[in-house]
């Protein structure tokens, strides 16, 4: 516990999280020794030092770097029909031409989709649209696969694996069922699926494993059982989801959870701006492949929830304007804003 390395270092191989280590080596700056001071923990500056040139291996730790899942569904030159050309888009009006809908003095247009209250099944579909670019534009054919997530070894069903279970991808909609199953049967939010979705490209750039018809089923289900923990209060017991998965044993979800933490090095913290990162890469995601979010007209019930909103933060920084209005302030700042309420008719 004294030297300048911990004991809690993962020896979980090809982890790519070296160049962001927070268990670099400390250089002391200050005037006090570690000897008088009592502590050799390394200051929190040093810990939290990343390489600025390493940022793009590792997005789901830093909010400036691009995530996986947009940059492979970009690369996309030629969409599949299943995905893009045979979906409704809500753009679409019955004559098939495309037409958007645009808000204007009289109508107002809103999707019921915030990054603080997300649509669940939006945001579902969106996280199985990423997860199907992973699989269909992942790196490397025939990848390796970890054992734990294998499929063939650990099968969620008793029906019996086709020899070539490893080369067939699967569709989106196969993809989005299997995940509206489970949020669905544990009642999990949305605000989990986006987690899931950082957990699952970080297990990617951590292990250095790519998803592929053979591991997508667990290594999501890996993702989503460390989410609802993380995210949830109360959280689904793992026996829980062998009453979703009758076929599956409480054992393999305990080793499975292990072993995803141990490739995570335990680092299932998600800061809030990569959190909004990977909420408006998906709308991103959603726009591009004409999944938009359901557009309404604003009626006097959401208005009035938004005007209550509206009041709950204006009496919170109430008292900050409050103590800004006292101070000397200069001519140019004489003409404030000023504070007009809305008439909604």
């Amino acid at each position: 516990m004294g030297s300048t390395t911990s004991c809690c270092v993962s020896a979980s191989p090809k982890l790519r999280r070296n160049a962001h280590s927070r268990l670099e080596s400390y250089q002391q700056e200050s005037e006090l020794s570690r000897e008088e001071t009592g502590c050799n923990l390394q200051h929190i500056s040093d810990r939290e030092n990343v390489d600025e040139l390493n940022m793009e291996y590792n997005p789901s730790d830093h909010p400036r770097a691009s995530t996986i899942f947009l940059s492979k569904s970009q690369n996309d030159e030629v969409p599949s029909r299943s995905v893009r050309e045979k979906r409704k888009s809500l753009f679409v009006n019955n004559h098939g031409t495309m037409r958007r809908k645009y808000s204007s003095c009289s109508t107002i247009f809103l999707d019921d989709n915030t990054v603080s209250q997300p649509n669940l099944k939006y945001t579902i579909k969106c996280v199985a649209l990423a997860i199907y670019y992973h699989i269909k534009n992942r790196d490397t054919d025939g990848a390796m696969l970890l054992d734990i997530f294998d499929e063939k070894l650990h099968p969620l069903s008793k029906s019996e694996v086709p020899l070539d279970y490893n080369h067939h991808d699967p569709e989106q909609k196969q993809i989005y069922r299997f995940v509206r199953t489970l949020f669905s049967s544990a009642q999990l939010t949305a605000e989990c699926a986006i987690v899931t979705l950082v957990y699952l490209e970080r297990l990617m750039t951590y292990a250095e494993i790519d998803i592929c018809p053979g591991n997508w089923k667990r290594i999501v289900l890996g993702a989503i059982l460390l989410a609802s923990k993380v995210w949830d209060d109360q959280a689904v017991w793992n026996v829980d989801y062998c009453q979703i998965l009758k076929d599956i044993t409480v054992e393999d979800m305990n080793e499975l959870e292990r072993q995803f933490l141990e490739l995570l090095q335990f680092n299932i913290n998600v800061p809030s701006s990569v959190y909004a990162k990977y909420y408006f890469d998906l709308r991103s995601l959603s726009e591009s492949n004409n999944l938009s979010f359901p557009l309404e007209p604003l009626n006097r019930d959401k208005a009035q929830k938004l005007e209550a909103i509206s009041r709950l933060c204006d009496d919170k920084y109430k008292d900050a304007r409050r103590a800004a209005r006292k101070r000397s302030a200069s001519m140019d700042n004489l003409c404030g804003i000023r504070w007009v309420p809305a008439i909604l008719s």
